[in-house]
């Protein structure tokens, strides 16, 4: 009989592409997950992973075996779930990654009172730019700004309507003056992203043809949006962040909206799961609870009283 615990190990080491990466994750040592897979691959007849000393790929029936594998697990864990009956206590472990400036900023808080309220829950926080892949890295779910662009997985929406903002700290206005039109950007320091290796320095506004695009300059540059923010409250230069990234600080006034009549960039917040079967009550709860309290932050966004500049 082919054990579950069997065909855990199968998806994740077909996930990590390691035996010793999927052990590190279950705790256990890189031969017992070598000793599963062969136990496995002896009771279904075939092979499954072809080894070499430096690789390890997914044979032909091994790809063809993976989805079902998957989805068997899927549907046991849908059972267990759905026998517990969602009014019993969330349990298990769930793993979250976020970007690093909402995760830390705006997420962390709310999830440690989320762990609080679930006391038997085990909840792992990954905050990094880096985006996640929730089919290769250990994660259940991701957190994630921007249109979801991949059709394998599922995305529900957290935050559709959110928009960057420009903002720049009231020193930094007084020190080098007011943004009048877009055109200004070029004659301003601005904060620049980099990620991937590739440098965000082309910023993107909504316009009547379309689209408009600013090609901007500045002395500093960073690859965490934390940093931007944080530079941007120290007054080094002007910053288009996500308004969830930056509406603490305008409420505060350590920002300003700088041309706040002129719309941003579309950046939707999306929590993304490999497949719905995975949307365990614990992943359904967090949901709910993230919709709500970021939909009141989106709010504000449309608030010229909170906006304008000072």
């Amino acid at each position: 009989m082919i054990k579950t615990d069997d065909l855990a190990l199968f998806v994740r080491a077909a996930a990590l592409g390691s035996f010793s990466s999927a052990a590190r994750e279950a705790s256990l040592a890189p031969g017992q997950v070598s000793v599963a897979i062969q136990r496995l691959e002896e009771q279904l007849g075939i092979r499954l992973f072809a080894r070499s000393t430096r690789s390890l790929k997914l044979t032909e029936e091994g790809a063809r075996y993976l989805p079902y594998a998957e989805e068997a697990l899927a549907m046991l864990r849908e059972g267990r779930e759905q026998l517990q009956g969602e009014s019993r206590a969330l349990q298990g472990t769930l793993r979250v990654a976020a970007p690093s400036d909402i995760g830390r900023n705006v997420l962390l808080p709310w999830l440690s009172d989320f762990r609080e309220q679930h006391p038997d829950l085990v909840l792992k926080v990954f905050l990094s730019d880096s985006v996640a892949d929730v089919f290769r890295d250990p994660v259940d779910i991701a957190i994630r700004y921007g249109v979801p662009d991949n059709a394998s997985y599922v995305a529900l929406p957290l935050a559709a309507d959110n928009r960057r903002v420009l903002v720049a700290s009231p020193s930094y206005i007084a020190e080098h003056g007011q943004l009048r039109t877009l055109d200004d950007l070029v004659s301003h320091q601005c904060l620049l992203y980099s990620l991937s290796g590739k440098t965000y320095d082309r910023w993107i506004f909504p316009a009547p043809e379309g689209r408009r695009q600013i090609t901007v300059r500045g002395g500093l540059m960073c690859d965490d949006g934390d940093v931007a923010r944080r530079w941007a409250v120290d007054g080094r230069g002007i910053a288009y962040k996500s308004w969830l990234d930056v509406r603490d600080d305008v409420v505060t006034k350590r920002l300003d909206v700088l041309l706040p009549e002129q719309p941003g960039e579309l950046a939707p917040l999306s929590l993304v799961c490999p497949h719905r079967r995975q949307f365990s009550p614990a992943v359904r709860e967090l949901h709910a609870l993230l919709t709500a309290r970021l939909g009141a932050m989106t709010n504000a966004l449309h608030k010229p009283e909170r906006t304008r500049v000072r």
